[in-house]
């Protein structure tokens, strides 16, 4: 991360909270199904 670049593109800027969202948005939802299974497999 050293190149002189004197300010960031916006659209790398809008991708990487493009997929900052859907990164979360597969975690939280991955996270839900493993606690249902578990659920699920307990009872």
């Amino acid at each position: 991360m050293c190149t002189a670049t004197t300010k960031p593109q916006p659209k790398l800027i809008k991708w990487l909270k493009k997929i900052g969202f859907w990164g979360f948005m597969f975690f939280l939802i991955k996270g839900l199904i493993w606690v249902a299974l578990g659920y699920f497999v307990i009872t």
